[in-house]
């Protein structure tokens, strides 16, 4: 068997395995967020540390983070030139609108990690920083704007710079330029908490797989916008700025991601289409359980 596929099929049993536990009733749906939490505030910023600590820094990298924002801030022009063509009520453009700006990275750490070990996954959580980055910031105000609620027009940045995933790169990448090796006991216990992470997130994302057939059409347009178009933007931007090896693929594939779960909390936390938003993720993520593994092969260095 091809060692690329021997990688990767370990992930999508996880995935599968996580809505078996579901339909066992061992787990519920309202136990993906904590397994995600457990993800964002322990697991990833551990294997984060150890990530940059073992990878040699080229100057490429310093690309990834503003890459993610910008495609982001292309997917909302986007987004908005389609909706404008399309008659829909007002939350659920919101949830459409807000869905084809947020990209899954949680859902690719995993992937670039089996596929390419630290080098992989390094570059992967930079991208997820710029992602974060404007979804606590701009995609918010854009949820906060054709939400229902309308509350308020401020951004919490706080949100942002609480992020642990931040704090370990910024340790991390001090402690790297700083010449300073990681010792030993630091890099087994790190090593110990961080080994969880690949397994907690995909079966989080199996807990959190529920489709439904309402609003189909307009919900594989919104797939198409994140996954296909995203695709498109972000191998423009590889080949515009000459990026190459794994950088050019964590931008490529990332900007290609599934709907991001970030969705689903802001349709309900500012009143928008909360079934149109659930219907979205939930396709995009069983798309992406195929579409991203082949797009790691297909575009690997």
């Amino acid at each position: 068997m091809n060692p690329f596929v021997e990688k990767i099929i370990p992930l999508i049993l996880a995935f599968f395995a996580g809505i078996a536990f579901k339909q066992l009733r061992l787990l519920s749906k309202e136990d993906a967020p904590v397994l995600l939490r457990l993800v964002l505030t322990v697991t990833l910023p551990a294997l984060t540390i150890i990530a940059i600590s073992n990878v040699k820094l080229v100057a490429d990298m310093i690309y990834i983070p503003f890459l993610a924002i910008a495609v982001v801030f292309l997917m909302y022009f986007i987004s908005r030139l389609v909706g404008s063509k399309v008659t829909m009520p007002r939350p659920m453009f919101g949830s459409f609108l807000v869905g084809t700006m947020i990209m899954n990275t949680a859902y690719s750490l995993p992937f670039f990690a089996a596929a390419f070990g630290n080098e992989g996954l390094a570059r992967a959580t930079l991208f997820d920083i710029g992602n974060t980055f404007m979804i606590f910031t701009f995609t918010y105000y854009n949820a906060i704007k054709y939400g229902e609620n309308s509350h308020t027009d401020k951004i919490d940045w706080k949100k942002f710079l609480r992020l642990p995933p931040l704090w370990a790169m910024l340790i991390a990448f001090g402690w790297k330029l700083g010449g300073i090796g990681l010792p030993p006991l630091a890099f087994n216990f790190l090593n110990l908490i961080g080994q969880p992470t690949v397994p907690l997130v995909m079966i989080a994302l199996g807990l959190y797989f529920e489709p439904k057939l309402n609003k189909l059409g307009l919900a594989m347009l919104a797939v198409f916008i994140r996954m296909g178009i995203g695709l498109g933007i972000g191998y423009i931007l590889a080949t515009v700025l000459g990026l190459q090896g794994i950088t050019r693929t964590v931008v490529i594939v990332n900007s290609a991601l599934p709907i991001g779960f970030n969705t689903l909390i802001f349709a309900n936390l500012e009143n928008m289409d909360r079934e149109f938003a659930a219907t979205c993720v939930s396709i995009s993520i069983f798309i992406a359980l195929f579409y991203i593994p082949f797009l790691i092969y297909l575009f690997r260095p």
